[in-house]
């Protein structure tokens, strides 16, 4: 990583994690529980009953029960819904959200963000092989497939939630480093999709708060949690494809870089 440098108030946490020197690098791998084959033949939308229900009961214990947790375990703060609620009209059909990440329930705090609204994401595949497999579907998680056959699939999933005016996350880090601060380099996909359905990009950045009060006597051991909700990006119709993606790209990380209080990043903006 090359220098980085904070604003004076900004809070790191002291990790004690050995982060890779390679950005999409995962450092969390999930214990194998099941084969889970991801080709042409896999149901990236499940519309059976029983993925239905699993969906509905899924976001309901995200609703009423993790939302609150998550106030009380991470001290969350939501800054930045302004910048949703005076844009509203640019969603009308629908969104696509990009967040670092970060820590555990950082999809869950997205979720909260945006108030509400459910949101589909494409999704590791192993993951799906783990014992969260079941939570990540539930939450509208659509396994990445290797192949051309599958690729295809995969896209007119997402092409049906898109039909529908869904919401779409990403996180273009592509794996999670816990509690890291600095944004690292993004991939492209997430804004390829931004500029193929022609919808606004909207930034997220966590950002971390030492544990104070209550929480530091009881000797909590993980940062607070601040996430910030940036302006939209609008796809630039009078850009090429490519040049649309990586302007998108860009500006994103330049945004969420500022929200995070960063004054140099350490990493550059393209990760692919």
């Amino acid at each position: 990583m090359m220098n980085h440098e904070n604003l004076p108030h900004v809070y790191v946490p002291v990790t004690g994690i050995e982060y890779p020197e390679k950005p999409d690098q995962p450092i969390l791998f999930p214990k194998k529980l099941r084969e889970v084959v991801i080709d042409e033949h896999y149901p990236y939308l499940d519309k059976s009953f029983f993925a239905r229900l699993r969906h509905v009961a899924i976001y309901l214990g995200i609703f009423v029960l993790v939302f609150p947790v998550q106030k009380v375990r991470y001290g969350l703060k939501i800054e930045g819904r302004e910048n949703i609620r005076k844009n509203k009209k640019l969603f009308a059909n629908g969104a696509l959200t990009v967040c670092n990440h970060v820590y555990r329930w950082d999809f869950l705090a997205c979720l909260q963000a945006v108030r509400w609204r459910r949101m589909w994401f494409p999704a590791r595949p192993d993951n799906l092989e783990g014992s969260d497999a079941g939570l990540i579907r539930g939450a509208g998680g659509i396994p990445i497939p290797t192949g051309l056959a599958a690729s295809r699939k995969f896209n007119e999933a997402f092409d049906q939630l898109h039909a529908k005016k869904k919401w779409i996350h990403l996180f273009p880090e592509s794996c999670r480093w816990d509690y890291y601060q600095p944004i690292r380099p993004f991939k492209k996909g997430a804004f390829s999709m931004a500029v193929r359905y022609q919808i606004p990009v909207l930034p997220l950045v966590i950002s971390f708060r030492e544990a104070t009060g209550i929480r530091k006597l009881l000797g909590t051991k993980h940062p607070l949690i601040t996430i910030h909700i940036g302006t939209p990006l609008l796809p630039d119709a009078s850009l090429s494809r490519k040049e649309a993606i990586c302007w998108l790209r860009d500006e994103a990380h330049k945004q969420m870089c500022t929200m995070a209080g960063i004054k140099t990043n350490g990493w550059p903006s393209a990760g692919d």
